[in-house]
């Protein structure tokens, strides 16, 4: 997993780095100004030309001075400017904007509005700007003169590089502070930020590398730092091994709980994604058997409003491994007794998704003390439900939202959307992990009845939660990229997800 931390741990890492072990400000800087050279002469490769490096007055804007002085020395034609007086320039950003004039380097001033008009045409027409504006200590709105900045910076014909961060993001939740760059790349230094991991914030930052400029990487370990980005190699060792002697019981049987009247495609998507992600059986209960299901689904008849619906539902749970409920059920008083019977009385471990998750809305304690393990897949308008928010405040802080539904209901929550977020509510560390996988192709209607149905075939294979959570959402992610590659962004549906799913679990294993 690669670590990712918070603004206030990395300057807390920073300190410890400096202070503890001796490694002086001015290098860090130093080697953060060279990693981003590196990244800025692979896109002066392409084809050349100028480059304009856009700077605060902050420790961000000293990596830019480095960056300006470090391309002068190797030949490029380089125009330094400093959006603040050069008065306000202090400490290791002093030194290394002194560094950067003393070998011939010339600042141009972009304070006043008035200098920003002199100089833009030539940032706008550089073949490389870089972002050194602010850095991940940006706390407040980007307004008036500076938001001014960004927008020229936005303007760029050229490739556009962070440094960090791109200015105007929150580093703690990729929130846009009033106005953001928005970048090609972003070099961000020796660990990834909150914000250029999760949205809205990874929309803005483009292509992210992280920079190793001389802090230990234990530094991170030692300061408890709780959210991760997955890699592969991670969840190599989760998957379920096919074996010679393999047989479908061996391999595990789902119940779907899914697909009332007029949501039927629901049901069938996420049944026969439980199967394309290796569960030997699937049986569907739903309302009306005259319906008929895709040949490999076994169904059943499961009236929600019937006066035996909830025994019928115990009954059917019998001998499963693992159920899925939630996707197109039915939305009345029925429906919400059938979930609540699903945690009260029923053993097996269960996917809560669509509807399940609404008729738990305002009642996470069931989820907590429900007799089995539970995993909760909501996207942001559900979990503002569960929580009795507005979207907005989910949005706003999407690794905070994600383990407050896990502490309060003790279940697996995975919340869905541009790098999602999982959070096992029965760790005691707040643990959260960030999904790499994914793109645009997912956001098509039924993706994420796709989505529970890989993970509650992973369950009925005997994955624990978790790990069936994080890699059923990583494999997920990888069926949409190759639906990208195959029909582009947008031209994918839910069912060319469902017939991915086997090729994102060849990917995942090819990638050890």
């Amino acid at each position: 997993m690669l670590h990712v931390v918070t603004s206030a741990e990395m300057r807390a890492i920073d300190a410890a780095t400096i202070e503890g072990i001796g490694l002086p400000g001015a290098v860090l800087m130093e080697n953060a100004g060279r990693a981003v050279v590196a990244v800025v002469q692979e896109e002066l490769a392409r084809g050349g030309g100028a480059v304009a490096v856009v700077c605060g007055a902050g420790n961000n804007g000293g990596d830019g001075h480095v960056v300006a002085r470090v391309l002068r020395q190797l030949g490029a034609s380089v125009a330094l400017y400093l959006a603040a007086p050069r008065s306000a320039v202090r400490g290791d950003a002093l030194v290394h904007l002194a560094a950067y004039e003393n070998t011939g380097g010339v600042v141009a001033s972009i304070a006043e509005p008035g200098q920003l008009a002199e100089h833009r045409p030539a940032i706008e027409q550089a073949a490389v700007v870089v972002d050194a504006l602010f850095g991940i200590g940006l706390a407040r709105p980007i307004e008036g003169h500076l938001a001014a900045i960004i927008h020229c910076i936005n303007r760029a014909r050229g490739r556009i590089v962070a440094v960090d961060i791109p200015s105007g993001l929150s580093a703690d939740s990729g929130e846009v502070l009033g106005a953001a760059v928005a970048a090609h790349r972003t070099v961000t230094m020796a660990f990834l930020k909150v914000g250029l991991a999760v949205a809205p914030g990874l929309a803005r930052a483009g292509r992210v590398e992280v920079a190793e400029i001389g802090i230990p990487v234990e530094l991170a370990t030692a300061h408890g730092i709780h959210l991760a980005r997955l890699e592969a190699a991670d969840l190599v060792g989760t998957l379920p091994r096919a074996g010679l002697l393999d047989h479908k019981n061996r391999r595990g049987h789902a119940l779907v709980v899914a697909g009332g009247p007029g949501k039927r495609g629901a049901a069938r998507l996420t049944s026969m994604a439980a199967l394309r992600a290796g569960a030997g059986l699937v049986t569907l209960a739903w309302e009306g058997r005259e319906v008929p299901a895709p040949d490999p689904i076994m169904t059943a008849e499961l009236d929600a409003d019937a006066a035996d619906a909830v025994e019928r539902l115990v009954a059917l749970a019998g001998g499963k491994r693992a159920i899925a409920i939630g996707p197109g059920m039915p939305t009345g008083e029925g429906g919400k007794a059938l979930v609540r019977a699903a945690l009260q009385r029923i053993e097996v471990p269960m996917v809560l998704d669509a509807d399940a998750l609404n008729h738990v809305a305002g009642e996470l304690d069931r989820v907590a003390g429900s007799r089995a393990p539970v995993i909760m897949t909501p996207h942001p308008g559900e979990a503002a439900r569960l929580l009795g928010v507005s979207t907005a405040v989910i949005e706003r802080d999407r690794v905070g939202a994600v383990r407050e539904l896990a502490e309060r209901s003790r279940a697996v929550v995975v919340l869905k959307g541009a790098g999602t977020l999982v959070c096992d509510g029965e760790a005691t560390d707040g643990f959260v992990t960030i999904n790499p996988t994914g793109g645009p192709a997912l956001a098509t209607a039924g993706s994420g009845d796709v989505l529970t149905g890989v993970v509650a075939g992973l369950l009925a294979q005997g994955l624990t939660p978790a790990d069936a959570a994080r890699t059923g959402v990583f494999v997920h992610g990888l069926a949409g990229e190759a639906c990208a590659e195959r029909l582009g962004a947008s031209g994918a549906t839910a069912s060319d997800v469902l017939d991915a799913v086997p090729r994102g679990f060849v990917r995942l294993r090819e990638t050890r």
